[in-house]
């Protein structure tokens, strides 16, 4: 095996970047050429391929996103697509690809090892929905900046009197809802994997109020059925809190900051056992954190099953709110 690419897939991560310069250094260590794919899977159907030399990736450590730029490709998803990436891959003289990426992105990756070809994938995803990984590249930033969030936005709740209802990204996971609501000390938290009554919310946030708190917060995930806006729609219709009620939208916000020193160390350790991994001949696995330290997976063992919450925080996250 002599020449490796590398790409970066799905929604950016913060430490995406600080994982993309380890492969290239330790893979120029270990002998490879580090061919860069651009814009994700689709970069590589338009054949944007760029070899990376170490000064290449110097000073991209400390940056949110992804400098090889990334995208959603709908044609991958295609056995068609697949076999042309393929082809594409082997016409470059390419040997082995790393994939750096969440769910979508591993299934590409899984595709990929199941016709033949050598893929060895990075779990990069803030919305942490991986099965048999504990955490993936991004959370850690994601969750502090949600938290910081959360923080400020109590300040001002306080002073006003208001209850605000603050979404969260994590797609159909309630991750990122659960940890920073229970970190954050939201009177509610709404997620995706449990089925909530609108006004049994409206009766936290009301409770609140009579017991004479200053503020309420309910932490709400972007895939819950019952998302901030229709609940700020419901409350106003049909509900009084008590307090004025305001809706804030973190978005993207959540994925564009400065990486954490856990970001970046767990990325750096992730993109150096990646290459290990394929000088080594092995294939068809994703490397993550697991248990306090990197481990390695079957791509199958990833994809084909769907993550599960701890649900006893969110029944701690509604004791402490009283």
């Amino acid at each position: 095996m002599k020449n490796i690419a590398v790409l970066t897939s799905g929604g950016d991560a913060p430490g995406m970047n600080a994982a993309i310069r380890a492969v290239v250094r330790t893979g120029i260590h270990q002998g490879f050429n580090v061919i860069g794919i651009q814009n994700g899977y689709s970069g590589l159907f338009q054949e944007r391929f760029i070899t990376l030399k170490a000064r290449d990736v110097g000073g991209i450590l400390h940056q949110g996103g992804t400098f090889l730029g990334t995208s959603r490709c709908p044609t991958f998803k295609t056995k068609t697509g697949q076999k042309k990436a393929i082809q594409l891959l082997k016409q470059q003289k390419i040997d082995g690809l790393i994939v750096i990426g969440g769910s979508g992105s591993q299934s590409g990756a899984y595709a990929l090892s199941q016709l033949g070809f050598p893929v060895v994938g990075i779990a990069s995803t803030i919305d942490n929905d991986l099965s048999g990984i504990d955490i993936t590249i991004g959370v850690d930033t994601a969750l502090n900046i949600a938290l910081e969030a959360i923080d400020r936005l109590r300040v001002t709740a306080s002073s006003h009197q208001r209850a605000f209802l603050v979404e969260m990204m994590g797609r159909n996971s309630g991750y990122l809802a659960l940890m920073a609501g229970l970190a954050g000390g939201a009177e509610a938290i709404l997620i995706p994997e449990v089925k909530i009554d609108p006004l049994a919310i409206a009766k936290k946030l009301r409770a609140a109020y009579t017991r004479g708190k200053t503020h309420a917060l309910a932490v709400v995930a972007e895939g819950a059925k019952w998302n901030a806006q229709a609940l700020a729609r419901y409350f106003k219709k049909n509900r009084k809190l008590g307090f004025d009620l305001r809706v804030t939208t973190l978005g993207h916000v959540q994925r564009g900051g400065i990486p954490t020193v856990f970001d970046r160390l767990l990325a750096t350790q992730l993109g150096a056992a990646a290459i290990q991994s394929l000088a080594q001949g092995k294939s068809g696995i994703l490397w993550g954190w697991k248990n306090g330290a990197i481990a390695s997976f079957p791509l199958s063992q990833i994809i084909l099953k769907k993550k599960s919450l701890d649900l006893t925080l969110l029944t701690l996250a509604d004791i402490l709110a009283k």
